[in-house]
């Protein structure tokens, strides 16, 4: 019994790392690691000292504490896409929606992410690196950062973009 744990828990730690590996094999975009022929291979160090494009790419929070960084695609138009968020400690992302399915992978950092009409600390699910979860069209969710700043990975088919629950959470609405 015990092997049979020790053997599951090796096994969920290989699929999570394929996971990631798939996903990021897959990308084709980021002109900083891309090659010629469009390939793209990025270590976990690379990604985290990607450079942000800023806060405002369609599937963003639009909050000036989360950076988007766009890998494949436009999130703005039909397609295939993948963006990381490099979301600051400390960060409380309201509930809102997507228009598209989502897929996120947690790169680094810890990640805390629930789902429901208003954001709930009671409701979050602690995320640690490697972790997968899914923002499913039209469905309400809410995340937040702890102390340390997170980056994740979320691959989606567009067109992509964000509804808050109430519009005055969402940062474009606020006067500065």
């Amino acid at each position: 019994m015990y092997l049979s744990k020790i053997l599951k828990k090796i096994i969920c730690r290989q699929l999570r790392f394929c996971f990631v590996i798939g996903l990021l094999v897959n990308i084709e975009s980021a002109d900083a690691q891309r090659g010629e022929s469009g390939q793209l291979r990025m270590t976990q160090q690379e990604i985290i000292d990607a450079k942000a494009t800023g806060p405002t790419a369609p599937g963003s929070s639009n909050l000036s504490a989360v950076q988007v960084i766009v890998i494949h695609g436009d999130p703005s138009k039909a397609g295939l896409y993948t963006i990381l968020l490099k979301v600051a400690a400390n960060t409380k992302i309201a509930a809102h929606l997507h228009p598209d399915d989502r897929i996120g992978t947690v790169v680094s950092g810890t990640w805390y992410f629930g789902y429901g009409d208003k954001f709930d600390e009671s409701k979050l699910k602690k995320l640690p690196v490697g972790s997968i979860y899914s923002e499913i069209e039209g469905q309400n969710h809410f995340a937040m950062t702890k102390e340390a700043p997170v980056i994740v990975g979320i691959t989606g088919y567009g067109p992509s973009g964000v509804t808050y629950v109430n519009p005055a959470d969402d940062p474009k609405n606020q006067k500065h």
